[in-house]
């Protein structure tokens, strides 16, 4: 008797044609400037690519750039119910500033905040566990839509991001790091060339914003993310990680 044919791998299949697609786009457009990275990318996956942002420390500069080549383009911010007042208000204040019609708020499922969090202190005890319910199945629900999504994150942000590429596979999608190459000096002068608002927060000292139990002023000498989750081995949420690709892909999640 034969033995049953195994069936094919498609989801392997397709992963792998998106990492060579994700590579392929890298070496054709990923020395280019961000504007003209945002400007390409939008227009190749025009209609199902969207931005992802905290409103952060850092997030004028992308959400700028975006509204000069589509306001209409969709921006998806992570609503984890642990935001700083500051960091809502930035948000309102830029969505306004540069027109942006599409910002879409996700916010963790409550069914599973209920089963894993009830008491809101998970962070205090089991950090991923509150990173994976408050950002991680969010995010994935909300870029599961689009085939490619903006970043912006940066190389000298942290040691962990010093290869960062400007495209990078994510699954069956693509992440877009347009300002991955840039420096802090690029950050400030495009700041202050456009008059951009600034997160009040930065002025305190957070030069990278996320939750406010887990987030502290940055020390002298310090790179940019070591006020997150200070006193921890952890340095990613998991948005950016592995975590993300599982749960695009495990319906169970």
């Amino acid at each position: 008797m034969l033995a049953k044919p195994r069936p094919l791998d498609l989801t392997g299949a397709v992963e792998a044609g998106i990492a060579a697609e994700a590579a392929g786009l890298d070496a054709l457009h990923g020395h280019l400037k961000p504007i003209e990275i945002i400007e390409r990318s939008a227009r190749e996956f025009r209609g199902a690519i969207a931005a992802v942002s905290s409103f952060g420390a850092d997030s004028a500069v992308l959400l700028h750039m975006i509204s000069e080549i589509d306001r209409t383009l969709p921006v998806i911010f992570l609503d984890t119910g642990k935001h700083f007042e500051e960091t809502l208000g930035y948000r309102d204040a830029l969505v306004a500033d540069f027109g942006l019609t599409d910002v879409r708020v996700i916010k963790p499922d409550e069914a599973a905040l209920e089963r894993v969090d009830p008491t809101g202190n998970l962070n205090e005890t089991d950090t991923d566990s509150c990173c994976n319910v408050r950002k991680v199945e969010p995010l994935a629900r909300g870029v599961e839509p689009f085939r490619a999504w903006f970043t912006g994150r940066k190389r000298f942000q942290a040691s962990t991001r010093a290869a960062l590429p400007a495209f990078e596979a994510v699954g069956s999608r693509i992440r877009i790091n347009p300002l991955a190459h840039w420096t802090t000096s690029d950050q400030a002068d495009y700041m202050r060339a456009h008059a951009l608002r600034e997160n009040p927060l930065v002025a305190y000292g957070y030069l990278s914003i996320g939750c406010f139990p887990c987030t502290q002023p940055v020390q002298p000498g310090e790179d940019a993310r070591s006020g997150r989750w200070a006193g921890h081995a952890k340095v990613e949420c998991g948005i950016h990680l592995s975590g993300l690709e599982k749960s695009l892909t495990d319906a169970s999640l």
